[in-house]
């Protein structure tokens, strides 16, 4: 065959492969990634786990709260071995990193601090709901005197204590097993991908989500925020895949029993699945979101009106018979305490942040997950700094949000839309297909 001027043959697929860096399997090719992009890549990988060494050394020193402290040197044990490892310029390295990490990080410290005993005050107050919600039909003590006798939470939260009730004390009925069980599995589907498609697996993802501090300390510790995140996330990436719309709508009634912090993802959410699969999609799923999440609620609310507006809307707006211990320095908390009225301007300010996002969903709906992802979590990260009561724990909710949606649509695990299409060959001219001809 004889090549001529203005001829054209599409490329073969290995080498697209080459020329775009991308193999047919979604794997990076061995040419678009020289020694000095692995070096840079490797060294990265370093920065980072010494990074976080140096976050869990330094708060194993200054912390005054012994779960904490475990957390932190069992972590910075984790993350210096991790860094160590990632030097490996090799998969296996890399992989060995993201493990050394995992059981420093979470695995070590919770097994510790559950044998041990030893949990934040959240693990107590969730399991004695439990008990409570068997025993009585309310998870909220009728007339609590002490910081610790309030319980902050809805009603769902309370099935993470059943466990302990029904089966006693033991390594796994520990509430905080089933905070991170519940984490994991929900960031795992979310993070599903189509068979064969490009990007790491949903077990890698979900892997090095929770090797990073942020995670990896609640997880350990006992954070009643994972499993919030988890089921929000989850939410939206059922959401972005179309179908019925029902599962959808479980997930976010699931989460919205939980924490009064997850009901923002109701309008999100249901505006994504109004944007990319109907009306008719949305309603289905708002009638399942209302459905379970009243389910929860509504039947615990009825049965003691009092402590249910004492534990749940009272106290976490720092208005209780009881100051919330939630005391970080953000700007609602500064308001209520410093300026007179402050309360009252922080409630006012946080409405009209939530009027605004509302508004922004009407003129601007998200239409892909990371969008609808990005809006939630604006809105969340304004309504943790103008709550009276806030911690800085709360941002991990906007933090797993942002990060996870932006990871997963950089790396390809999910991707929507039409297929990519090849571009035609070029038309070979007059004069080639001639010279073509006469050849």
């Amino acid at each position: 065959m004889t090549l001529t001027k203005g001829a054209a043959t599409p490329p073969s697929r290995t080498a697209r492969g080459v020329l775009t860096g991308v193999g047919h399997l979604g794997q990076a090719s061995p040419l678009a990634l020289p020694g000095r992009r692995r070096f840079s890549l490797a060294r990265r990988a370093l920065a980072h786990w010494l990074g976080c060494a140096v976050f869990a050394l330094i708060l194993a020193m200054t912390t005054g709260l012994g779960p904490h402290r475990i957390w932190g040197a069992c972590a910075a044990a984790g993350y210096g071995t991790a860094a160590l490892l990632a030097m490996r310029d090799s998969r296996t390295g890399k992989r060995a990193a993201v493990t050394a990490a995992l059981l420093g990080a979470v695995v070590v410290p919770l097994v510790v601090l559950v044998v041990s005993g030893a949990a934040q005050s959240e693990v107590g107050v969730v399991e004695r709901s439990g008990a409570l919600l068997l025993h009585t039909g309310s998870p909220y003590l009728p007339h609590p005197a002490h910081t610790v006798d309030y319980n902050p939470y809805l009603p769902g939260m309370a099935l993470f204590g059943v466990p302990r009730a029904l089966f006693g004390d033991g390594p796994l009925t520990d509430a905080r097993v089933w905070f991170c069980l519940t984490f994991l599995v929900c960031m795992f589907f979310a993070g599903r991908r189509p068979a064969g498609g490009p990007g790491p697996t949903p077990a890698g993802a979900v892997s090095l989500l929770a090797a990073f501090p942020a995670v990896a300390l609640p997880l350990a510790v006992g954070g009643v925020d994972l499993p919030v995140v988890g089921l929000m996330c989850l939410s939206l990436a059922l959401a972005s895949r179309g179908g019925s719309g029902t599962a959808a709508g479980v997930a976010m009634g699931a989460a919205a029993a939980l924490k009064w912090t997850a009901w923002p993802l109701l309008p999100v959410g249901l505006v994504l699945l109004a944007v990319t699969a109907g009306r008719r999609t949305a309603l289905r799923a708002a009638l399942a979101a209302l459905s379970v999440a009243a389910t929860a609620v509504v039947p615990v609310a009825l049965a003691d009106p009092h402590a249910f507006v004492e534990h749940v809307v009272l106290f976490p707006l720092g208005a209780g018979g009881v100051r919330s211990p939630a005391a970080s320095p953000l700007p609602g908390r500064l308001l209520a305490v410093y300026v007179p009225g402050g309360a009252a301007l922080a409630t006012a300010a946080l409405g009209a942040a939530a009027l605004g996002v509302t508004v922004s969903l009407l003129i601007r709906p998200p239409r892909t997950v990371r969008a609808a992802a990005d809006r939630l979590t604006v809105g969340l990260g304004l309504a943790i700094c103008l709550i009276p009561a806030t911690r800085f724990g709360y941002l991990v909710l906007p933090l797993v949000l942002a990060g996870w949606f932006r990871y997963t649509s950089k790396t390809g695990i999910r991707r929507t839309g039409p297929p990519l299409r090849e571009s035609p060959p070029h038309r070979a001219s007059g004069w080639s297909r001639n010279s073509a001809a006469g050849s």
